[in-house]
């Protein structure tokens, strides 16, 4: 647990993603232990059906929700100035994600996958940076997907030749990986993760991909896709490997070339270059 000498009440986790899925799951057990738990949501609808079964599991502080749409920074920075009223963040569990089914541009210019996905929740870690108490955990939802796709720090937005949702986004999971990698080597005082959820029982991605997710048989239930991360942001730092890429509770290993501290770094600078902090 962030910051040895803090007890559960006094910390807070803020959740992003947390209208479903893993990310509603996440909140409603970290709730559940006694923290206090921010939910941010895009849907006010869902974010408040989300707020009430934290509510009810909370065995702590009560929840509160922020509205963020990813899509867009400015909406980022009015959620990072709301969250940063707490008095502290023990953990942000970066978890909004999305995958487009065509090539849209955000009106910040960019591909609404890596947007999403990446640049918008380094914005946000960034602009929280002094609200985190020492030992506190940045968890980011990435994916074997990410074998899926090349990253390119060059080209984000992936301008060129034939768009492929599914390979936008399997390269915004790869920038997922970079990032949290590189977020603990800057960030020595913090920790900082990735992991894979698994295959997932959801509404998430394009029309055929949630067709399959209802039906498929042996898909995780959203708690289990939250159990890596609930096991990120409570296991004693000390069994814990600061910037890992982690599946199943345990180390994983990744595409070799997002290993590389030169290119994390590069990705890093190309997303500071972005979105201006």
């Amino acid at each position: 647990m962030p910051e040895e000498n803090a007890t559960v009440e006094d910390l807070t986790a803020v959740v992003t993603g947390a209208s479903s899925g893993i990310g509603r799951a996440a909140a409603v057990e970290l709730a559940r232990r006694g923290w206090r738990v921010a939910l941010v949501g895009r849907d006010p609808a869902r974010l408040d059906a989300a707020f009430s079964a934290v509510r009810d599991a909370a065995t702590g502080p009560a929840p509160l929700t922020v509205r963020a749409d990813f899509t867009s920074f400015a909406s980022v920075r009015e959620a990072a100035a709301e969250l940063s009223k707490l008095d502290g963040i023990g953990v942000l569990a970066n978890n909004a994600g999305a995958v487009s089914r065509g090539r849209h541009t955000t009106a910040d210019g960019h591909e609404v996958t890596i947007q999403t996905n990446h640049l918008s929740p380094f914005l946000l870690s960034v602009l929280l940076r002094d609200r985190f108490r020492p030992g506190a955990r940045i968890i980011t939802t990435a994916s074997m997907a990410h074998s899926w796709g090349t990253l390119d720090p060059t080209d984000f937005d992936r301008a060129g030749g034939v768009y492929s949702a599914w390979l936008a986004y399997g390269a915004s999971k790869s920038a997922n990986i970079a990032f949290a990698a590189e977020a603990a080597r800057r960030w020595p005082d913090l920790l900082s993760f990735s992991f894979h959820p698994g295959v997932v029982k959801s509404n998430f991605g394009t029309p055929a991909a949630r067709l399959f997710y209802r039906i498929a048989p042996g898909l995780s239930t959203p708690e289990q896709g939250a159990d890596t991360l609930v096991y990120l942001a409570t296991a004693p730092a000390g069994e814990l490997v600061n910037g890992a890429y982690y599946d199943n509770r345990k180390v994983a290993m990744p595409k070799a070339y997002l290993t590389d501290p030169a290119f994390q770094a590069k990705v890093w600078e190309r997303s500071l270059e972005i979105t201006q902090p």
